[in-house]
């Protein structure tokens, strides 16, 4: 056996919310370290005297007690992990993993045990419940009960408000009464705030940036008071999770920011950061409220009952010596104008963003602190306003995104070395690292910056470029061409006729110009074919046709469909459905084969039937296609003749001239001579359709 045993996704209630991290067994200690907040229990192996192994609702957990009256539980452990974790605490602890079982009977009756920081409901002797006595907020007596009220958690759905315990009189002891008794076993260990006694100092008037105001911060031994001229917080110090102190980038002030889990409320808002702001010229003679041997005994030399010195360092000493906790302050980095932070925007607010040892901390609206080990990755964006600037992104593993955005491009250089000594992933690693060494070789200059963003944008401009140029002759053509002209349809409609007596006239028509009149037509009959819109033809069944074979899942239905009715009475028709096809393919392929096959006899017997429909005349699909191909074939043929009608009568007419003609010889032509040519075009246009009508057979005739 090794000298550790670790597991992963172990939980941790937290006030009803389950947190995972990972746990650790040692010789030296056991370590528990949360995913959610990163903080770390240590538990020495030489105060471990309790070790026992339960069955809970995530699988099986264990309960350890130590010395000093401190009780951990972890869940999330396999059946199988009994064995060995036994064996490694015998080996190496010294203590006897026991079993031990949960009563499940439901009972609302026991007996009420406090050992350490647990009540404990006992059944028989089996554990029915354990309540924290530090998730207490309140306790209450009445008569012959005692309420329990509760710290409340937003990371959990349901929460549980209050537990009332009817405790019978007792006539053993007269003397004490039991329902105080029991009350003061519980305030004995609750999480009870209450301002008894005098604070141990007072900080007056302090300017707080979240919650925003002017407070003055009362220190308790067990807890902090913020009262304000309109809201007063109590923070208990063990809601307290880490302590920051940054200076700021002016080198005049500095930020001392208390980060809490959970977080102070007010109405619907929570602060999960409390932020003091500082001047470093401010000075402050400190006094503690307490004798110098109470001061020495408690803070062990960490605090004297005299002290003086800057105010924001009486507040960070005073504060760490009470909360017992490290103060983390920036590391070697530092930005380009020599700040350990740097300038930049999240969420529309500029700020201050701190790269620390082991994450980073934006101050400060709205706060945030992001640790390396929950970051998934980094990645370096370009600015989306200027070149000036970059984005810095970070994505944790949860899927949150952060992005800060407005950072100076000097600041690249630092940024980037920063993170990758830190072994972070960067998304765009190998683009970056190219850019980097073009920044310091031209930080002085913005035009000669390599770009490979421009660079990319320019090469889709060429590309856009190229296509404009080709619109360009198009769009030149369609302006020689004159779409608004009604008249050029009867040029297109006669491009033989019209070169001809350009030919003969001495007209100066181009080539090129006959081209356009072409693409110009053959868009014109696109048009036409989309008008056609109409091909309902395939809906129409023919009605004296055989029957489609049903599928061998409706062959399935139509039998299972009663039995589905008996067995869910009141069961509506959309149900039915939704059930038949639950069972449908919850069937194996054997049951399924026999439908299967049914369903490929009924297909042969459809095809046997539709062939001798066929071969008896009774399909009628296929002569109404038929129709209307040679439909289509007569009207196109009606033009044609009405065409080469109109094309006689033009000839035979010696003043006639053609549009091409008219436009060479005549271009100063007035207004009046197009609507005229436009209405004659129209005329002989309605001359063709009534003429098409009203003669079918001659038309059709002429094409056989």
């Amino acid at each position: 056996m090794g000298d550790t045993l670790e597991f992963n996704e172990i939980y941790q209630e937290v006030k009803g919310s389950w947190n995972d991290g990972r746990l650790r067994f040692s010789k030296q200690n056991v370590v528990y370290k949360s995913s959610k907040t990163g903080k770390v229990d240590s538990i020495p192996a030489s105060e471990l005297n309790l070790a026992q192994w339960r069955r809970v609702c995530l699988g099986h957990g264990i309960k350890l007690g130590t010395s000093t009256g401190h009780v951990y539980k972890y869940d999330g452990f396999r059946d199988t992990d009994f064995e060995k974790i036994s064996e490694f605490f015998k080996a190496n602890y010294k203590v006897e993993l026991t079993e031990k079982d949960m009563c499940v009977k439901g009972w609302n009756w026991g007996t009420a045990k406090f050992s350490g920081p647990l009540l404990s409901f006992e059944v028989n002797d089996n554990t029915a419940f354990e309540v924290p006595l530090s998730n207490v907020s309140q306790c209450a007596t009445g008569k012959n009960e005692v309420t329990l009220e509760f710290h409340q958690n937003d990371d959990t759905e349901v929460s549980l408000m209050e537990v009332r315990f009817y405790v019978p009189p007792s006539q053993s002891d007269e003397r004490q009464d039991p329902v105080e008794a029991f009350a003061q076993n519980v305030l004995s260990k609750a999480d009870v705030i209450q301002a008894t006694g005098d604070a141990v100092c007072i900080f007056k008037e302090l300017q707080c940036l979240t919650p925003r105001g002017r407070y003055d911060i009362r220190i308790y031994p067990t807890f902090l008071h913020l009262h304000g001229k309109t809201f007063d917080y109590k923070i208990p110090y063990t809601t307290v999770l880490r302590l920051f102190l940054l200076p700021h980038k002016d080198q005049r002030q500095m930020f001392f920011v208390i980060s809490l889990d959970p977080p102070i409320k007010q109405g619907q808002t929570r602060y999960h950061f409390l932020i003091l702001l500082f001047s470093k010229e401010e000075d402050i003679s400190l006094t503690l409220n307490m004798s110098e041997e109470d001061v020495e005994r408690r803070f062990e030399g960490k605090l004297s009952k005299f002290m003086s010195g800057s105010l924001y360092e009486m507040v960070s000493r005073v504060m760490k010596a009470l909360v017992n906790r490290k103060i983390t302050v920036p590391g070697n980095f530092q930005g380009h104008s020599g700040a350990q932070c740097i300038t930049c925007s999240y969420k529309a607010s500029s700020g201050l963003l701190y790269p620390l040892e082991r994450g980073f901390i934006y101050v400060h609206k709205p706060p945030v602190h992001l640790r390396f080990e929950e970051i998934s990755c980094v990645n370096f964006a370009r600015g989306t306003t200027t070149t000036r600037s970059f984005d810095f992104e970070i994505e944790t593993k949860q899927g949150n995104q952060y992005t800060f955005s407005s950072i100076e491009r000097e600041e690249y250089g630092k940024l980037f070395d920063f993170v990758n000594a830190k072994k972070l992933n960067i998304k765009n690693r190998g683009f970056k690292e190219g850019m980097k060494g073009k920044i310091d070789e031209y930080s002085d200059s913005d035009d000669d910056q390599h770009d490979a963003y421009l660079e990319r944008m320019k090469a889709e401009g060429k590309i856009r470029e190229e296509g404009n140029d080709s619109d360009e002759s198009d769009g030149e053509s369609d302006e020689s061409f004159n779409p608004g002209e009604e008249d050029e349809e009867i040029a297109e409609e006669y491009d033989s006729n019209a070169s001809a007596s350009d030919s003969s006239e001495g007209g100066e028509e181009s080539e090129d110009e006959s081209a356009k009149k072409k693409k110009a037509k053959k868009a014109k009959v696109v048009k036409e074919k989309k008008e056609r819109k109409p091909r309902k033809e395939k809906k129409q069944k023919d009605a004296g046709g055989p029957k489609r074979p049903m599928s061998a899942y409706m062959l399935w239905l139509n039998s299972s469909r009663e039995r589905i009715k008996s067995e869910n009475p009141g069961i509506s028709v959309t149900e039915i459905s939704k059930k038949a096809g639950e069972m449908w393919r919850q069937l194996s392929k054997d049951e399924k084969q026999e439908w299967e096959a049914k369903a490929g006899e009924a297909k042969k017997q459809y095809d046997k039937a539709k062939k001798e429909y066929k071969e008896s005349g009774g399909a009628t699909s296929s002569p109404r296609k038929e129709s209307k191909k040679s439909g289509a074939k007569k009207d196109d043929k009606k033009r044609k003749s009405a065409g080469a009608d109109k094309d006689r009568e033009r000839g035979g007419n010696d003043s006639f001239k053609s549009r091409e003609f008219i436009e060479t010889s005549e271009e100063s032509s007035s207004d009046s001579d197009h609507k005229s040519k436009s209405k004659r075009k129209k005329e002989s246009d309605d001359e063709e359709e009534e003429e098409a009508v009203s003669t079918p057979a001659s038309s059709e005739e002429e094409s056989d």
